[in-house]
């Protein structure tokens, strides 16, 4: 059966699709989840929208410290090169949220103020486990389903048929993980992880990767779900 476009993260047989196909049910109930048909259809709430993107903003904060963590642990000089720029990407991808906020009436003062969520500290400071407790392997498997999975995002609604295509409210959060530039990131994210599985003996450690890996498309599923929980609360 040939892949769908946006399942093309990865080389055939490489440790990224293996991990992916473990975890097929996790990763597809993530990457398309009810938050993101919303997104597609453009009737998201804002309510729902407006939690999710503050959240996410404060999640960004710890995921560029654990890619930092991963410019530490890098095992050679241009690992530690490309690191330190995808720390820079992440925090020039908050201007986004804070592009929103603005519109909102919200400042990054007034954003970085609001308490993070269980689902957000569960999700960010298990990530830094990872990175603590393990090698560059583990904490790249443990960051990788964000930075691949929006980018299946993306293309998913884009090929959407139920998608609103003219007047979507989410139109430019569509397009910035949409964009070349962002593709390109999450195809070499996924890249390095069949790199990383052939020299850090993914083969060998795999039930404890795929286990990570499973765990962070649940956590990126209730990241999405306390959007939508948020819209029944006053």
């Amino acid at each position: 059966m040939a892949r769908a476009h946006w399942d093309e993260f990865g080389a055939e047989g490489g440790l990224f699709r293996k991990l992916s196909a473990a975890s097929a049910t996790e990763w597809r109930d993530y990457t398309w989840h009810p938050f993101v048909q919303s997104l597609s259809a453009g009737t998201l709430p804002l309510k729902a929208f407006q939690h999710y993107l503050i959240q996410d903003y404060l999640f960004l904060i710890h995921f560029a410290r654990a890619k930092a963590l991963a410019v530490l642990k890098g095992e050679s000089l241009a690992a530690m090169r490309d690191k330190a720029a995808a720390v820079l990407a992440i925090l020039d991808e908050t201007k986004l949220h804070l592009k929103y906020c603005a519109e909102w009436g919200l400042s990054e003062s007034d954003v970085v103020s609001v308490p993070e969520t269980a689902e957000t500290v569960s999700y960010t400071r298990w990530v830094l486990d990872r990175g603590y407790a393990g090698d560059i392997l583990d904490l790249e498997v443990a960051l990788v389903p964000c930075t691949v999975g929006y980018a299946q995002v993306a293309l998913r609604i884009l090929a959407d048929p139920a998608r609103q295509r003219d007047g979507n409210p989410y139109q430019s959060w569509i397009d910035t993980y949409g964009a070349a530039s962002y593709q390109e990131m999450a195809h070499a994210a996924a890249r390095r992880i069949d790199a990383l599985g052939v020299s850090h003996g993914g083969e060998a450690r795999f039930a404890r990767l795929a286990a990570d890996f499973a765990e962070a498309a649940r956590l990126e599923q209730r990241f999405w779900q306390q959007g939508l929980d948020a819209v029944g609360r006053t």
